[in-house]
């Protein structure tokens, strides 16, 4: 298994959502990015330590980085129900855990723990990287339920029918009602 480091690149705030923000991560030599969906929350979490990084010194994730013995990564290895699968480990994989995708972003912010993901699929679920363009593309393997269902209705009522049939394969494949 080949893997490749990815780096954290951006957050974005989705104008008309529902205080969602997208989070892009490159490989190194930024070529290729993958991008992954972010809750209010966690969006609040990465810009506090992207604009305030002296006022989170003593918060609680950095005072438990601070502590931890060792080093740890972390490693993409799949998608699973419009999840990225992420697990963090010491380097020696003795100790193990499964985190969420933003987590992990986080962690790596904080701490510089390396991200990494399997080769076969960064080239699966990743885009060309472009730091200029004007927005990003979020592969339908990686939305939630309701975002599916909502990208579905829209595509139907503007009449985009290609987009329609993929989200509505998706959601079959998922197992997941449309309605």
């Amino acid at each position: 298994m080949k893997r490749l480091q990815l780096r954290f690149e951006s957050i974005q705030e989705v104008v008309g959502s529902d205080r969602l923000a997208v989070i892009m991560l490159t490989d190194e030599p930024r070529k290729r990015a993958i991008s992954i969906i972010c809750d209010e929350v966690m969006t609040h979490q990465i810009l506090m330590r992207l604009q305030a990084r002296e006022t989170c010194k003593n918060m609680l994730p950095e005072t438990l980085v601070s502590i931890l013995p060792g080093e740890y990564e972390m490693m993409i290895y799949g998608v699973h129900d419009g999840q990225y699968q992420v697990v963090l480990a010491d380097k020696d994989f003795d100790h193990s855990k499964l985190i969420r995708i933003s987590d992990a972003v986080l962690l790596n912010i904080i701490s510089g723990y390396p991200i990494y993901i399997e080769e076969s699929l960064m080239n699966q679920q990743s885009i060309a990287f472009d730091e200029h363009a004007r927005g990003v593309a979020i592969p339908i393997n990686t939305m939630d339920t309701k975002r599916l269902n909502v990208a579905l209705k829209q595509a139907i009522s503007s009449e985009n029918y290609e987009l329609a049939s993929q989200l509505r394969d998706e959601i079959k494949r998922r197992g997941i009602s449309g309605k």
